[in-house]
């Protein structure tokens, strides 16, 4: 139970960096964060390897460029959705 809140507290910071380094928001608040972060670093781990520090089960690095890109695709997707 502890692993499991300690993922979502690195997935949370993981999608609140990425989001302030792209300077744009995921839409739900803290809850996207930690989405943007768990997916970011899913996908960055899958594509990109397990290498940097690890911290929470993630490695860091891959995490955090997985989490941009999710950013940016969901900040994409949603503005382009909604300005028509």
């Amino acid at each position: 139970m502890l692993h499991f809140i300690w993922v979502l507290i690195v997935g949370a910071v993981i999608g609140s960096l990425a989001s302030a380094l792209v300077n744009r928001d995921l839409p739900m608040g803290w809850l996207g964060n930690i989405f943007g972060g768990l997916v970011g670093a899913w996908l960055g781990e899958r594509f990109l390897g397990s290498w940097g520090p690890i911290i929470g089960g993630m490695a860091i690095v891959p995490a955090l460029v997985g989490a941009i890109v999710v950013v940016l695709l969901t900040s994409w997707l949603f503005n382009k959705t909604q300005h028509p």
